[in-house]
């Protein structure tokens, strides 16, 4: 059965995104959760250890504090509390982390470092799954065993204020709550005024127990302007003052006799140099915590605070307020919290924790008693008891003290063990899902690189046996087999697999659909792998009779290609991506200004009429150029490779990325210091100019006149919210959202989407009008490139102003008149739009995520447009020029029929490799934590990379059956 190219890779990247759900649905793991289905229980509470006499019975110490008031700020970095400018930014709390009652440490928080996934870890003690950075979007109830749930069980009334994620994950938990929007982050003043407002009659109350409040501006003010903003600090100074204004208040209501207070303030995470997070860099990850009890000691000084993990908290909490740990917690308790209290009591709260530990570990892992933590719980058991027997028979000697203290720093080693080992134990994973997946993206892969000669050729068809092997009894033994692999794994899985509880028509179809793929792969490589590379017809790869004649370019751009596949293996690699892009993209130039220089002086000696028929193509047609018009555009020719080279070069230096060397200052950061704000509109100006010139010339005088306006309508915007000045702007005003200023923009990009939608549908329906058409494609192009120039802040415009020049010069003397066949112009175009993916900032770090752009033109949180405008926004290098090439090769296809089926082809194959290659990588070192950080964020963006692939080839299909009916 013969297929067209088009049709082949979009059927194979459609597949492929199944595939790669299955797996990702297996890759991302179950959190590691107690096998105990109920919540742990004060009933349930083991009993203190004794040795040669019965149990000494459930004894509970003392609760440690009678009322807790927990202040997160969201997005407060450690350096601001205890760093150099600590003292300028709060400096009531700097006082009394080196001079009163408090005790100071550094919580890391690990990745991935967004809002949900860290209130999980603080409220359940346990390490959320990288899924929660998707699910961060939409908190559902938390169910499992947590802090907030016991406290609630236990009676204490609970009163929270601030980001409303708390009450999602918590409904019904709460006494009386005033929940804030966490997502609109263009509002950093009342998301927090509407927190402070409720704080002077509740500090006066005394019917609770424990008061949270979730500050959101400081995290606000990071994702619109970065951690060295200008309003940094009066949002520090405000949540100092705040601080300060609780602390007087618990004080002044403390009573003789009756427990103590403890105040905590900490953050949930950090902020990059550039203001995002989610992460692991140190900024992200390093938060404050300091708790503030007369508990504790007076300090003396500013001691350097100590290094802890943030999920300890989750127990110390617990411990201290006389509530049960939380069974999922893989934290230990804080040991300086306890140093108050009696050496009877801190062991037996060390005992309580190492017991849930323990209990823990043995659900998770099989092999736990080869565990040291374990070892050593068990031997700090045995000395406690026996400390315990001599303790109660009124043994008052410093040997007892001596030996409480020995067991003591036992319980203290074998906790960090136990929780060492459970943190590393990230989650059970569903491999069975997970090799599922991978055997499909491999499966499609081969057949896709098997198919190469009859996709690239000059018929752009492939033969898929598709009939023979249905019909073949090989096909039916492999269906039984894949079931019967089926039916064992589910019946012996000891975990619950995703594939397993599908139904058994999904999973019939699965196995139909994985045998027939292998036949057909069998098939063909039969066929092909014998007999060589048979290509039928013209092949873009300049084939000569039956063999392969690559030239020079072509080299470079399979081996440039697979390279890079070849070094994503290394974390390094992955981490500096960026680096292998920009290095290609320079060897690129070079190579195509070799070609240049070829063409018009080694193998151009004859007269000006022969000078188009060099380099032979279906589209030379002779024409006679006046000798000026020719001159000229050789030596524009000549001058666009290191045009382009210097453009790379000066948007290398825009935006640094990457992880090893993105806190450098770069030119992106001097743009947008306040007194460089008049260089920075210059800039924005002249930008906003130069793209509606390259735009508009294959535009309607319509969609010209909404072109200017939109563009006018982005630059009102840009000074409406303070990035640039108007030249009658005064310096004094105060900024504003511009929320009216971008809906007057998306007024025009809707209207030009709509002409270009509607000259592309009366050219398909109509009348077949080739000219109709391009325009319509073009005007299309121009809508998302104003809307991308929105979305865009306003240092990053040279970026896109770049890119479409870049389109522009390449595409009228390079791609045309060095008469580059498809598939080299397909693979230059993946190559230029996976480097300017990252000359706009972006990394393999879900940190350099923008999502305040999620929000322009939004008066609240409206969760699909967010989406929708964030995802275009990260990935508009990308997609711009996968669009560019739409329309590139959609106005050559008169000239030249294959390119369509020939660009789609290399398409689907440039996105499956790297993406096959990942499942393999992950798959391998999952157990390892650094995947967490690296390689799971590259994961998902290969992954929206091949959506975007499919959807890019889908159209380039409707593009060919379309101009095959008007043919018709």
């Amino acid at each position: 059965m013969k297929v067209r190219s088009s049709v082949f890779a979009s059927f194979i990247l459609i597949s492929e995104v199944i595939g790669v759900a299955l797996f990702l649905r297996g890759f991302f793991p179950v959190p590691v959760r107690s096998s105990l289905s109920s919540k742990s229980k004060l009933s349930d509470l083991p009993s203190e250890p004794l040795t040669g006499r019965s149990p000494n019975g459930s004894r509970l110490p003392q609760p440690l504090f009678k009322r807790v008031v927990v202040m997160l700020v969201d997005a407060l970095r450690e350096d601001f509390v205890f760093g150099p400018s600590g003292r300028r930014y709060m400096p009531y709390t700097r006082h009394v982390v080196e001079r009163g009652s408090s005790q100071s440490f550094v919580a890391k928080a690990r990745p991935p470092t967004v809002t949900m996934p860290r209130i999980k870890a603080l409220t359940t003690g346990s390490i959320p799954g990288f899924i929660d950075v998707v699910m961060n979007l939409n908190s559902p109830a938390l169910l499992e065993d947590n802090l907030i749930w016991q406290a609630k069980t236990a009676g204490k009334r609970i009163v929270f204020y601030g980001d409303d994620t708390w009450v999602r994950l918590f409904p019904k938990h709460f006494m009386e709550y005033d929940g804030t929007t966490s997502f609109f982050v263009s509002d950093y003043t009342e998301v927090d005024n509407n927190v402070t407002r409720h704080l002077d009659s509740t500090l006066k109350r005394d019917d609770w127990d424990i008061l949270i409040l979730h500050y959101l501006g400081l995290d606000h003010i990071g994702h619109i302007s970065g951690p060295h903003s200008s309003l940094i600090q009066p949002k520090l100074l405000e949540m100092d003052d705040i601080l300060k204004k609780i602390h007087s208040a618990l004080i002044a209501k403390e009573a003789d006799g009756s427990l103590p207070y403890l105040l905590v303030l900490c953050g949930d995470h950090g902020m990059s140099e550039t203001g995002s997070h989610g992460g692991s860099s140190e900024p992200e990850v390093n938060t404050p915590l300091v708790l503030i009890s007369p508990a504790f000691k007076r300090k003396v000084g500013l001691e350097k605070p100590e290094v802890v993990e943030q999920v300890d908290l989750t127990p110390t909490l617990a411990l201290g307020l006389g509530l049960p740990i939380s069974q999922n917690s893989v934290g230990h308790v804080i040991p300086g919290v306890l140093e108050e209290s009696s050496l009877r009591d801190q062991l037996r709260f060390l005992h309580l924790n190492g017991h849930q530990l323990s209990c823990l570990l043995k659900d998770s892992m099989p092999d736990y008693e080869k565990e040291a933590g374990f070892e050593q719980f068990r031997v700090a058991e045995k000395a406690h008891g026996s400390w315990m027997k001599l303790y109660l028979e009124g043994n008052t000697s410093e040997v007892l003290t001596n030996m409480g203290k020995k067991v003591l720093k036992q319980y203290l080693e074998a906790l960090a063990a136990m929780s060492s080992a459970l943190s590393k134990q990230l989650g059970k994973y569903d491999m069975y899902s997970m090799i599922a997946g991978m055997v499909f993206v491999f499966q499609l892969l081969l057949v896709l690189l098997l198919a190469m000669p009859e996709a690239l050729s000059g018929e752009a068809a492939v033969d898929l046996p598709v009939l023979s092997v249905l019909l073949s009894l090989p096909f039916y033994l492999l269906c039984l087999l894949l079931a019967s692999v089926h039916v064992l794994v589910c019946t012996s899985a000891e975990s619950s697999c995703y594939f397993c509880s599908l139904s058994w028509g999904l999973v019939f179809a699965a196995v139909v659909f994985s045998s027939a793929m292998f036949c057909i792969l069998v098939s063909m490589a039969t066929r092909r792998l014998p007999l060589g590379p048979k290509i039928h017809g013209k092949s873009p790869l300049r084939s000569s009779g039956s063999e392969w004649s690559l030239s020079e370019l072509d080299v470079l751009l399979l081996a440039g290609t697979v390279g890079h596949t070849l070094s994503l293996a290394a974390s390094s690699f992955v981490e500096e991506e960026h680096q292998t892009w920009y290095f290609l993209l320079n060897t690129l130039c070079l190579a195509v200004f070799q070609d240049v220089c070829r063409k018009y002086f080694r193998e151009q000696r004859g007269s000006g009429d022969e000078e188009e028929h060099i380099l032979p193509s279906k589209d030379c047609h002779p024409t006679a150029h006046p000798k000026a018009e020719i001159c000229s555009e050789k030596w524009l020719a000549l001058a666009t490779p290191p045009f382009t080279l210097v453009c790379c070069r000066l948007l290398r230096s825009l935006n640094q990325t990457g992880v090893q060397w993105a806190h450098l200052p770069d030119v992106g950061h001097w743009l947008n210091s306040s007194e460089h704000r008049m260089v920075l509109s210059l800039l924005a100006a002249f930008c906003l100019v130069l793209i509606y010139l390259l735009v508009q010339r294959r535009c309607s005088w319509v969609s010209k006149v909404a072109l200017a306006l939109g563009l006018l309508g982005v630059y009102s915007y840009r000074a409406a919210v303070g990035n640039v000045w108007f030249p009658w702007q005064h310096s004094g005003r105060t900024m504003s959202k511009g929320t009216v200023e971008a809906r007057f923009v998306y007024v025009f990009v809707l209207g030009i989407l709509f002409t270009g939608t509607k000259d592309l549908l009366r050219s398909q329906i109509i009348t077949a009008d080739a000219k109709l058409k391009s325009r319509g494609l073009w005007e299309i192009y121009s809508g998302l490139v104003l809307l991308v120039s929105l979305l865009f802040r306003a240092h990053n415009l040279p970026v896109l102003c770049c890119s479409l020049l870049i389109q522009t010069l390449m595409a009228q003397f390079i791609w045309k008149k060095l008469h580059y066949d498809a598939a080299q112009t397909t693979i230059m175009h993946y190559w230029f739009g996976q480097a300017f993916f990252y000359f706009q900032g972006n990394s393999n770090n879900i940190a350099t995520v923008d999502i305040s752009v999620g929000f322009i033109g939004l008066e609240s949180y409206v969760e699909a447009p967010a989406i929708f405008l964030t995802a275009l926004s990260t990935y508009a290098g990308p997609l711009l020029w996968a669009c560019h090439l739409v329309c590139y090769l959609s106005s050559e296809r008169d000239k030249s029929p294959v390119a369509v089926g020939h660009g789609c082809y290399c398409l689907a194959l440039l996105r499956s490799v790297p993406a096959a290659a990942y499942i393999v990588l992950v798959t391998v070192l999952r157990y390892h934590l650094f995947i967490w950080s690296v390689f799971s964020p590259k994961l998902l963006y290969e992954s929206m990379h091949l959506l975007l692939t499919a959807g890019v080839c889908l159209f380039f299909y409707t593009m060919e059956q379309s101009h095959s009916s008007s043919k018709s």
